[in-house]
């Protein structure tokens, strides 16, 4: 596979992945990982 095919792939991929986060950003998913960290930090230390 040539240098050019390769590119194609790399980018083809790269626009797929911000496509997949910018949906979970639209349905929300964010905020929900964002608040499962912040419990799994708060219990780490003790107080959650």
């Amino acid at each position: 596979m040539t240098e050019h095919g390769r590119n194609h792939i790399a980018y083809g991929l790269l626009a797929i992945g911000i496509l997949f986060i910018a949906i979970g950003v639209f349905r929300g998913e964010a905020e929900v990982v964002l608040r499962q960290a912040v419990n799994i930090c708060l219990e780490c230390i003790g107080i959650g």
